[in-house]
């Protein structure tokens, strides 16, 4: 007879919220293992200018800039990185004069997601859980206008830590690399990558 525990542990090990008693991070923030970067740019390329627009502490920003990127970063909480003023991304209307890249909170990847196509000069990439790519709602709001050009799988899981400390990593969630590119006319690419 399964128990609300056992089922609690399901949901966490297939990724879904479940009715776990342990407590989200305060505005989503689970920061991004750099590494997803260099795995990123080995498959896209990216105008010069960027946005990091939840930047957090700079995990993605950094290496970015390590890249030689010129990177503007911006979160809606400052944690010691970035522009000191918060930004609310969904409430910009300005253009940006370059592409998005970012691992929004995923409490709000659709609006995120939606806001970057308006905002961004050509391209997107957000790093998001796989199962973004489900559920009706994301599909009329967004995949049915809006389809990305590429999905990037990571082999094995890419880590995230909750509130960016190492030792809340989570291996129970699989990431993967969303690209829209507005200039792309054809059917969206699912590739692999070998981390291993």
């Amino acid at each position: 007879m399964e128990t609300q525990k056992d089922s609690r542990n399901m949901m966490v090990t297939i990724g879904g919220k479940g009715t776990g008693n342990e407590k989200r991070e305060q505005y989503d923030y689970y920061a991004t293992d750099p590494i997803a970067v260099d795995y990123l740019l080995k498959y896209e390329t990216f105008d010069n200018n960027i946005w990091e627009c939840a930047c957090g502490e700079g995990n993605i920003s950094k290496r970015l800039e390590h890249y030689g990127y010129n990177v503007r970063s911006t979160d809606l909480i400052y944690r010691g990185f970035g522009e000191e003023k918060p930004v609310n991304f969904l409430m910009e209307t300005k253009q940006f004069d370059g592409d998005i890249i970012t691992n929004p909170p995923y409490s709000h990847s659709l609006e995120f997601v939606n806001q970057a196509l308006k905002l961004s000069k050509r391209k997107v990439a957000m790093f998001l859980k796989l199962q973004f790519i489900e559920t009706q709602k994301r599909y009329k709001h967004l995949f049915s206008k809006n389809p990305p050009s590429a999905i990037y799988i990571f082999v094995k899981r890419i880590k995230c830590f909750k509130n960016n400390e190492p030792s809340s990593y989570l291996s129970a969630v699989c990431y993967c690399w969303f690209i829209w590119d507005k200039e792309y006319n054809g059917e969206p690419v699912i590739r692999w990558i070998d981390n291993l």
